[in-house]
């Protein structure tokens, strides 16, 4: 017997109209999948005729507790009673508590609140250039790494070491300068007294899932050091939680801490909200007045974000354990399906990469009632709900190992 749905949650429009008025109003930079979302509940959403998808991208690493979360809805609702902005020209009582929850997990020192991860790396760049400007004119050089992503404003995406997002928009931010993905040697050739700072993906998502390695990290920390250069790990993606632990770089034994960090996407569920955490070398080359934000750390996004790293707490082995049994099942696909070249990844941040491109197999699992989606034309990337069970990805491993039995490599 099926569950009669609220009024408000009654479907009012048709696909076709959706898309008629997008194609004629909106600015057309998104290639959109043929699926149109009206709501969700756990790990799966609905389209709007009610057919059932199992999400296992959930907005692209966004909704980390899935859909309708009990505890997340009462907040969202008890706050939208009472205060959801103040501009920082007050305080409110959720932003200093959400800074100092965040400061203890990431053994930084400080916080400063955005909307964005993009927003989050800009304000990272502005504190790399005003901590080389203290110290020199000439110390502005940033460095970054190949097939990394870091943001599409133009401060963020000059360090964005791919080119074909970079193309459109040159020239950019000069002083990049780019070192090959691993390259220990090249890391070491590329560091000077002119460096300012460091910017580097734990994993890179965008990119393709792929770690760094340990002597990797360890070696930009110390050239960081040695060069008075401030070091930036762009957790955007790899952290809060994702990888079974609160960041990416606490999967180090020992952790190696930057000087800044930067994250968004889980952590308000849904609702904008970014951060850079930093230690107090940092913090120091942002005075009063030289960076801001209108919405960033509002009430609403703040007291959710709390109650996310509460829920978080209770969730971290369980994100290590389904996300190892994901991987798991994904290598047993991998031994009999040849098309699968590797399985990556940490937690719930997964990529499968493929001989040939995964974009069709995105609109075959689509068919199948299975959401994922496909980066760096060949990988196949798994960012799901945070609350995934064992149940959820035995239900996946069915229709992946169906779609990969029948897939063939496009022609030409």
């Amino acid at each position: 017997m099926s569950t009669a749905l609220p009024e408000e949650s009654l479907v009012t429009t048709t696909f076709e109209e959706i898309k008629s008025l997008e194609q004629q109003y909106l600015l057309q930079n998104y290639a959109r999948y043929p699926l149109a979302l009206h709501r969700g509940k756990g790990c799966y959403v609905y389209d709007l005729d009610g057919n059932r998808y199992l999400d296992l991208i959930s907005g692209i690493g966004v909704n980390s507790l899935g859909y309708a979360h009990p505890r997340i809805t009462k907040v969202i609702r008890q706050q939208a009673g009472l205060l959801l902005h103040t501009s920082n020209l007050y305080y409110h009582e959720f932003q200093g508590k959400l800074a100092e929850r965040i400061a203890k997990a990431s053994g930084l020192a400080r916080c400063f609140f955005c909307n964005s991860g993009t927003e989050a790396m800009e304000g990272a760049l502005k504190m790399i250039k005003a901590h080389g400007n203290a110290i020199s004119p000439s110390k502005h050089e940033i460095i970054s790494l190949d097939n990394s992503f870091h943001g599409r404003s133009l401060g963020a995406l000059s360090i964005t070491g791919q080119p074909k997002y970079r193309k459109d928009f040159e020239p950019l931010l000069p002083g990049v300068k780019f070192v090959p993905f691993r390259d220990v040697r090249a890391l070491e050739a590329a560091f000077n007294e002119n460096t300012a700072g460091i910017a580097m993906e734990i994993i890179q998502g965008e990119g393709g899932i792929y770690p760094l390695s340990e002597p990797f990290v360890r070696k930009a920390r110390e050239l960081a050091d040695r060069y008075n250069a401030l070091i930036v790990f762009d957790e955007i993606q790899c952290g809060v939680g994702r990888p079974g632990t609160y960041f990416g770089y606490q999967l180090l034994e020992p952790v190696v801490l930057p000087d800044i960090m930067i994250a968004a996407k889980p952590m308000a569920c849904g609702i904008p909200l970014g951060v850079i955490a930093v230690n107090e070398k940092a913090a120091a080359s942002i005075k009063a007045g030289m960076h801001g934000s209108t919405y960033g750390g509002g009430p609403l996004a703040c007291r959710v974000a709390l109650e996310f790293f509460d829920i978080l707490d209770e969730l971290l082995p369980a994100i290590q354990d389904v996300g190892g049994y994901f991987r798991m099942r994904l290598t047993d696909l991998a031994r009999r399906h040849s098309l699968i070249k590797e399985v990556r990844g940490q937690g719930l941040m997964i990529g499968v990469e493929l001989e040939f491109s995964g974009k069709q197999l995105v609109l075959d699992g689509m068919k199948e009632g299975l959401l994922f989606n496909c980066t760096h034309d060949t990988v196949l990337r798994f960012l799901p709900p945070y609350i995934l069970s064992e149940q959820d990805v035995d239900r996946a491993i069915a229709v992946l190992d169906k779609l990969f039995a029948t897939a063939q490599a496009p022609a030409g």
